[in-house]
């Protein structure tokens, strides 16, 4: 059966492939980045596969299961975008992070166990984790390009930028809906104003306020550039940085 302790060696393949995809791309050799890119996200999905099966339960339970996603769907949306706008860094850039996220799990291990408690057991906790974890994924990619700008002022252009996070927000705010059918079935109410959920629309609210000011002041693109960045931090502290903050010690129920 597969374990964790076999992250490592899946891992260690699809990163090469996903290397080897980024390096065609700098090349200009579309074809060569697209299977290996492509053939790097087979291998790592088959580690959740099997891990899924292993555990017989979608691996979504931990924090280092999350990240497993997110290290899947960040190729992923680097090879969108790749294939939409051609831009040849975007697969170095989402190789790396995904890179990173995958050695944070590596160098610290986490117990996965095959039990979930009654909460996590409803049929809406998947599709809200992995429709987050695509939605977090796709304003990753865009956090990336919105830091290329403003190093590259003359580079990339806004359109790419705001696509994705128009896609981003649209499955970040599918991710919520299904959160809250899940909060419903699993404590009776859709909303509890949970240090988690609070986080939640504090960023859902920014990524608003960001395609808001985009309408109406399209052409102050810096100032833009910058709230995409802010807004990446807020997510940050919503998926993980929450965990730190003494408001949630405790009292939230999304502690597992």
């Amino acid at each position: 059966m597969i374990s964790w302790e076999h992250l490592i060696y899946f891992a260690v393949v699809a990163v090469l492939l996903w290397t080897t995809g980024a390096w065609a791309a700098w090349k200009s050799r579309a074809g060569l980045a697209f299977v290996t890119t492509a053939l790097g996200l087979c291998v790592f999905f088959a580690f959740i596969v099997a891990m899924w099966v292993s555990l017989e339960r979608p691996p979504l339970r931990t924090m280092g299961e999350t990240r497993l996603w997110y290290s899947f769907f960040l190729p992923l949306v680097g090879l969108m975008v790749y294939s939409r706008w051609h831009y040849k860094w975007i697969l170095s850039f989402s190789t790396l992070m995904a890179v990173v996220f995958i050695c944070v799990n590596l160098f610290k291990p986490e117990i996965h166990s095959k039990t979930l408690m009654p909460a996590l057991q409803s049929p809406w906790f998947a599709p809200h984790v992995i429709v987050y974890m695509f939605a977090y994924a796709l304003l990753g990619a865009a956090f990336l390009m919105a830091v290329w700008m403003l190093c590259r002022p003359q580079k990339g252009n806004f359109e790419a930028v705001d696509n994705l996070v128009y896609v981003g927000l649209a499955f970040m705010t599918v991710g919520m809906l299904f959160g809250a059918l899940w909060a419903k079935e699993a404590w009776g109410h859709y909303w509890s104003w949970d240090p988690k959920e609070t986080w939640a629309a504090i960023t859902w609210l920014s990524y608003l306020v960001y395609v808001h000011f985009r309408i109406y002041r399209p052409n102050e693109r810096p100032l833009a550039l910058w709230m995409l960045v802010v807004s990446f931090v807020l997510l940050q502290v919503c998926w993980w940085g929450i965990n730190y903050l003494p408001s949630a010690q405790g009292v939230s129920v999304h502690s597992y």
